[in-house]
């Protein structure tokens, strides 16, 4: 006889459920996707609310949900610019999990916004019971971070080929 799946809690389950609709997580198998839901939890924003602040320790990583979120970033005369506006899919402090440094930026809620978070020691405890998940997070992670940059890259080029020009 096989081994009883874990029975998830509704909160894990819809998770999971989540994770099924998103790109990054397209080859993980429904039994990944179960340790995950597992290990993340759920943050509900007011409008207007800050996730984190440019500074902060980072600890977590997340995706929303539902709502909208606004990355802000000081510039040199202190002012706060929008760099960019993450809905649902989206994703958002995936360095903390890497790198475990400061905040590069300040996100707050535009709306009431619904994520689930990966904190650093709920990955940390995900990849002592599963370290080939681990790696596949990791893995998947620094993709996501690749293209970021690379898409950071190609707009700062812009900028600066506008400005130039």
């Amino acid at each position: 006889m096989g081994q009883e799946p874990e029975k998830l809690t509704a909160s894990e389950e819809e998770t999971r459920d989540f994770f099924f609709n998103l790109p990054l997580f397209d080859s993980f198998n429904v039994d990944e996707l179960t340790i995950l839901a597992k290990h993340m939890s759920f943050i509900h924003l007011e409008r207007g609310e800050f996730l984190f602040v440019e500074g902060d320790k980072g600890d977590f990583m997340g995706f929303v949900v539902s709502g909208i979120l606004e990355v802000l970033k000081k510039s040199a005369t202190g002012e706060n610019i929008v760099i960019a506006r993450l809905t649902k899919g989206s994703s958002i402090g995936e360095m903390a999990l890497i790198d475990k440094s400061p905040r590069s930026a300040t996100v707050v809620s535009r709306q009431p916004t619904t994520m689930v978070t990966l904190t650093s020691k709920g990955f940390d405890r995900l990849t002592e019971k599963s370290p080939l998940l681990g790696v596949k997070i990791i893995q998947k992670t620094a993709r996501l971070l690749s293209l970021n940059m690379r898409r950071t890259s190609s707009k700062l080029a812009d900028m600066l080929q506008t400005n130039i020009g």
